[in-house]
């Protein structure tokens, strides 16, 4: 594993990624298939959703992980099916040791599934997020040229906050925009760059 020019990692297989995605091969098999890419179905964004506040505070490779408990726990993340959790359903994540357990971030995610369904009388989700979708996308050398919010992202998180959503804060919805393609922050030598098809390289 050698260092590339603009500040990727050049992997065993040749292909250049960003240091965060060069290690663990779960972190590298995400960044390479996922990561990245368009997610326009509702139950696909309302997950992504609850699972980058879930990460709020804590590594990604952490969420991943647990990722299949928290599928389990919160049913594949239907919303239809999360908006009925009760407060029963709440103490009984609680004890979940496959996932985070916080209280306010479990009560969110029941919260954003409610709030989902209400969005569906307003063009449905898919659409709301998309639309905060910038007209250009940045351009990194190197990962501290990465940004970490925008002008969209704070738009974002103000709408769906208006909307009744909760632990969707700027960086959040940054993270979140980065990771189904809204904007494209694969390093400009990353073999990744420009993959979404959402993006020009």
């Amino acid at each position: 594993m050698t260092p590339a020019v603009n500040g990727s990692t050049i992997g065993d297989d040749g292909l250049a990624r960003p240091v965060w995605a060069s290690v663990d091969p779960m972190l590298r098999e995400y960044y390479d298939s996922e990561w990245g890419m368009p997610v326009r179905d509702e139950q696909g964004l309302y997950e992504r959703i609850s699972l980058e506040g879930f990460q709020a505070g804590l590594s990604w490779a952490t969420i991943l992980r647990k990722r299949p408990a928290f599928r389990a726990a919160f049913k594949d993340f239907d919303p239809e099916l999360v908006a009925r959790f009760t407060d029963a359903d709440v103490e009984r994540l609680m004890l979940d040791a496959g996932i985070v357990r916080n209280r306010l971030k479990i009560q969110a995610t029941i919260t954003n599934a409610r709030a989902t369904l209400a969005l569906r009388d307003d063009g449905g989700l898919v659409d709301f997020v998309w639309a905060f979708q910038p007209a250009v996308t940045p351009r990194p050398d190197s990962l501290d040229e990465v940004p970490t919010t925008s002008a969209e992202s704070v738009a974002l998180s103000k709408a769906l906050r208006k909307k009744g959503f909760a632990f969707v804060g700027p960086t959040t919805m940054f993270a979140l925009m980065e990771a189904i393609g809204m904007v494209d922050t694969h390093l400009l030598d990353s073999h990744r760059r420009g993959s979404s098809g959402v993006w020009s390289q």
